[in-house]
């Protein structure tokens, strides 16, 4: 086989592979938007979360921290580490053994990252969708979806979302890297409509004696 047909041939795998695998499953696509309204119609919301991360060999780390969400901002809370989002500027700011720093960013040089403000809508450009059935998780009835990556340049190969059959609350994820790592989240203790300041969601250095400060803006 020359080159030239070669080529034409693995083109036409290509095209055949992205169109039998590509789906919007209608079904899918009416639990993610009964999801992402009733995130929108909250005024923010504060939860708890546990998070683990599984390599493919099969070890696992495991971590608890604190979230809030309103809007485009958001705070993370981890033991050693708490980012901050105001919607324009995100800070990064760790605290180990009593050495404290912070990284500045603008939200733009983080486009293409999975946050949690922007989650609840990720499906709509980027990603095929299905609905995969319904379990028990956190002792609610859920509907998972799976969320499949269109394009090879993703972070993530597949997300899995756990969506409350009746409130519509998204109850936790799971993100697939395609290299056998596996990253969860669950959500405990959510509260909507949390009562949030546009401070909260900004870090003040001044507060923090001492603290090394790396601006990469």
């Amino acid at each position: 086989m020359n080159k030239l047909a070669l080529v034409f041939t693995l083109f036409l795998s290509i095209i055949f592979v992205s169109n039998s695998f590509a789906q919007k499953d209608p079904k899918a696509k009416t639990v993610l938007d009964a999801m992402s309204q009733k995130f929108q119609s909250m005024n923010g919301f504060t939860a708890e979360f546990d998070f683990v991360f599984q390599d493919e060999i099969g070890a696992s780390d495991r971590q608890s921290g604190e979230i809030a969400v309103k809007g485009e901002q958001y705070r993370l809370k981890l033991p050693e580490q708490e980012i901050f989002n105001d919607g324009k500027t995100v800070w990064t700011y760790i605290q180990s053994d009593g050495y404290k720093e912070v990284t500045i960013n603008d939200v733009s040089q983080m486009e293409g990252e999975l946050t949690p403000s922007n989650i609840y809508r990720m499906y709509e450009s980027g990603f095929d969708y299905k609905l995969v059935g319904e379990k028990q998780y956190q002792g609610k009835s859920v509907q998972v979806v799976e969320l499949i990556a269109t394009s090879s340049n993703s972070p993530f190969e597949s997300v899995k979302l756990m969506i409350d059959k009746i409130s519509k609350d998204l109850l936790g994820w799971e993100m697939y890297d395609g290299q056998g790592g596996m990253f969860s989240y669950t959500f405990k203790n959510l509260k909507q409509n949390a009562n949030l300041p546009a401070t909260y969601f900004a870090f003040d250095a001044k507060k923090y004696p001492g603290i090394e400060v790396i601006d990469l803006r």
